[in-house]
């Protein structure tokens, strides 16, 4: 999967499972904020990404992860080859 592909499909995802609209991710945008996570909904983020991409984020690099191009940039990088 390209990087593109992954963040048409990751937006998509997110817009769902969090009703927000696309257009508020900006790439540069905290996931947190924008997202309004808690502890719960940072769970189902988590789950979300794994069940989608086989991709298990561990707790310690969740600190990495603030934005969108963080998030996505991730994903791209620990993706099944």
């Amino acid at each position: 999967m390209t990087r593109e592909d992954i963040i048409a499909k990751v937006n998509s995802l997110l817009a769902e499972e969090f009703e927000i609209e696309e257009s508020e991710f900006a790439p540069d945008a905290n996931l947190k904020d924008t997202l309004q996570l808690d502890s719960i909904n940072l769970v189902d983020l988590i789950a979300l990404v794994q069940f989608n991409y086989k991709v298990t984020i561990p707790v310690e690099d969740l600190k990495k992860i603030q934005t969108f191009d963080n998030l996505y940039d991730y994903i791209f990088e620990h993706q099944a080859a």
